[in-house]
């Protein structure tokens, strides 16, 4: 028995929906094993706007800082479009969380569900058997360099250090030993400085990792490569701004973008697991808000890699992702998916679900 305790920020659009699903799910876990649930919700980004507040309130931040555990929804939307720099809600809030928590180290799965391979735009044979991460660097880059305008244009600046090369290439060699023991990593090292500095810092890793497999990939030959031969891959590690997009990329692999979790983590703590947020890759749909249609399904299994990554919390986490199968191979999800439930429905069966299975 122990204290779940998390900092919980719904966000925007569908966020508070799905979030709602999950947490719903979390105390099914906490009651099934004994565990008393501690979810401290504070505002974040549109709806932090909204409410008067900047995009990341001091409160909001003092509690991610102390919990070491964030569960967020989703952030931005349209009605903030107008907003420049930093008082947008994803500059202004998602940004400042990765760079101040130091949640270097963004990791999203991709391995299809049987049940909604026919729902995936391409070819059964292309997607069956397929079964990677993708590990990609959140806190430096394009993202974080200097930016600017003058009477010309605009400019990013994309930067990376030796060491900030090498510590998540250090996460992916370590994660690809216990899997099938092998790294893509991608750049675009034939054009670009930065990815020079990549390739050559990944390969001095690698000579720690004498029984993982290293392969090379250019970004514009890997967006061919993971839709062609997908089952080929392990573990793909990159770059900020090639991550983000390749990560979506391999959403259309599992057949719904709401279905995939994230985690961007930090290091350790004493007696506890890593310093994380957890949240789905989709984002905040505000033309579905308030409407029940929102797939929950991401944003439960992030709330399950929450409990096994922050929390220690394997068997839980484990019986969360048992119930989704279910839910997903009964056809009891939205209509997205093909199902009739809404939003909460389908936390509300997965919930019952984890209760009523040992």
């Amino acid at each position: 028995m122990s204290t779940i305790n998390f900092t919980y920020l719904p966000g925007d659009g569908i966020g508070p929906e799905v979030g709602a699903a999950a947490i719903a799910v979390l105390h099914a876990v906490a009651d099934k094993f004994g565990h008393t649930l501690k979810a401290e919700q504070h505002l974040v980004g549109g709806a932090a706007i909204d409410a008067g507040l900047k995009p990341l309130p001091d409160e909001s931040y003092q509690s991610a800082k102390r919990t070491g555990a964030i569960l967020l929804g989703a952030v931005g939307g349209p009605k903030w479009d107008h907003l420049k720099g930093e008082e947008r809600p994803e500059l202004g809030s998602l940004l400042p969380l990765r760079k101040r928590l130091n949640l270097y180290a963004n990791i999203r799965p991709c391995k299809p569900y049987p049940a909604l391979i026919e729902r995936a735009p391409l070819k059964r044979e292309r997607l069956e058997g397929t079964d990677f991460v993708v590990i990609r660097e959140l806190t430096g880059g394009i993202y974080f360099g200097k930016k600017g305008r003058d009477e010309r244009g605009a400019f990013d600046e994309c930067r990376y250090t030796e060491a900030e090369v090498e510590r998540i290439a250090v996460k992916a060699f370590d994660l690809a030993t216990t899997r099938r023991k092998k790294v893509t990593s991608v750049d675009k090292s034939n054009v670009l400085e930065t990815s020079r500095l990549w390739r050559e810092t990944v390969i001095k890793v690698a000579k720690n990792y004498p029984d993982v497999e290293l392969e090379h990939l250019l970004v514009d030959a890997m967006t061919m490569h993971m839709l062609t031969r997908a089952q080929d891959f392990d573990v793909i590690l990159t770059e900020n701004m090639f991550g983000d997009i390749l990560t979506d990329e391999a959403s259309v692999l599992c057949g719904s973008m709401g279905v995939i979790p994230s985690a961007s983590l930090s290091y350790g703590r004493p007696s506890k697991g890593v310093v994380g947020m957890y949240e789905p890759i989709h984002g905040s749909a505000p033309d579905i808000a308030d409407q029940g249609k929102a797939n929950p399904i991401a944003m439960i299994l992030s709330a399950a890699w929450m409990l096994r990554l922050s929390f220690g919390l394997s068997a839980e986490s484990e019986a969360i992702e048992r119930a989704v199968e279910a839910a997903l191979e009964g056809g009891h999800v939205t209509g997205d998916l093909g199902g009739s439930l809404s939003t909460q429905d389908v936390g509300d069966w997965i919930a019952d679900h984890v209760i009523s299975k040992q």
